[in-house]
């Protein structure tokens, strides 16, 4: 189907036949959210929550702060078709524009939703391909529950899905079926796959038969335990306006150091998504993060070295990648890298 289809041509056509447009707006005038001391919240009471967090850990070196967390107390669901398509499989994933993406708009799993969404809260069109992930358990591929990211959610956890159809379905204009090939040529191209397409895709590696791993499972378990009981994390709600070195005003919530992220207003508005305009909260990041694996061949099969991490918004301790920060820019100053992550940085991935 795709022999002929330039997918970066594809996306250009898409992005000049669809609108999307986002304006920065007062946190206090956002249609629909109640701005208040304690907290952010919709007045539908639905969607999601931003509260205020006191965090005490022995994990990191500023041992005692506050931040807000987004709250949203609802599974997602990342979902994505998969059909036979000649001695291949191809893959159904949307042009989807949001407001936190760069280029606007990027490839998403065919579905990308909360509960709030696809429930219709907003009163907006319906989630397309919704009924496969919903009544999909015989057809799973891959089914599995994943948190969102640590140091912006609260206890948040999305399904992944990936599901086999073996009918011919009606595919929208903003969907597209993608083969491996495709798709290995795609993640070397920056913000054209978005992060919950890779979350899911992820989910779907399966060990090689011939690979030898270093560890064995028990000495891998006995490394994490006790890093488990070394460490610790707890989380205290507190009001926003009460957030130590965080300044809560009309316009915004900001750190005080100018760092970290800030949570500011938006007003969206679009002719490719279920309503075509909204308003909402939203964290601005950093302009460059990063997250990245070194990887070393041992016994003729490629490890990672993973790192043990302890996170506000996570609800257990995790393995993540080697190095992570949010700030590439000023990571030698940031006092809660480690000196071996300033180290692992600077000798592998800053250029």
């Amino acid at each position: 189907m795709n022999k002929n289809i330039n997918i970066k041509k594809w996306l250009v056509l898409h992005k000049k036949k669809n609108f999307f447009l986002v304006k920065k707006k007062k946190l206090t005038d956002l249609k629909n959210w109640n701005i208040k001391e304690n907290k952010i919240y919709h007045s539908s009471k639905e969607f999601f929550q931003i509260v205020g967090f006191r965090i005490t850990s022995n994990y990191y070196y500023n041992k005692n702060w506050d931040q807000p967390l987004i709250i949203q107390n609802e599974k997602g669901i990342l979902g994505i078709l998969r059909r036979k398509y000649k001695r291949s499989h191809q893959y159904l994933l949307q042009a989807k524009m949001e407001p936190g993406n760069i280029n606007k708009v990027q490839l998403s799993p065919t579905v990308q939703a909360t509960k709030s969404n696809y429930s219709r809260v907003h009163g907006g069109k319906r989630v397309k391909y919704l009924s496969f992930f919903k009544n999909s358990s015989k057809k799973n591929l891959v089914n599995s529950q994943q948190s969102e990211q640590g140091f912006r959610y609260y206890f948040k956890f999305n399904t992944n899905i990936i599901v086999e159809v073996d009918k011919k379905i009606k595919i929208d204009k903003n969907y597209i079926w993608l083969n491996k090939i495709e798709l290995k040529k795609l993640i070397n191209k920056n913000n054209v796959l978005n992060m919950d397409t890779l979350s899911v895709f992820s989910c779907a590696i399966k060990k090689n038969i011939n690979e030898i791993s270093e560890n064995s499972k028990k000495k891998i378990q006995y490394w994490f335990n006790n890093l488990k009981t070394k460490y610790f994390i707890k989380r205290k709600v507190i009001s926003l306006s009460k957030m130590k070195n965080w300044e809560f005003n009309k316009k915004s919530i900001n750190h005080k150091s100018k760092k970290y992220f800030s949570i500011i207003g938006i007003k969206v508005n679009s002719n490719s998504r279920e309503v075509n305009e909204w308003e909402q909260p939203i964290m601005q990041g950093k302009k460059l993060a990063l997250s990245g694996f070194i990887i070393k061949k041992i016994n003729s099969t490629f490890h990672y070295l993973v790192n043990f991490s302890v996170k506000p918004g996570l609800k257990y301790a995790g393995l993540s990648c080697t190095v992570r920060t949010s700030d590439l820019n000023n990571y030698l100053i940031n006092k809660n890298l480690t000196k071996i992550t300033k180290y692992y940085l600077k000798k592998y991935f800053v250029v």
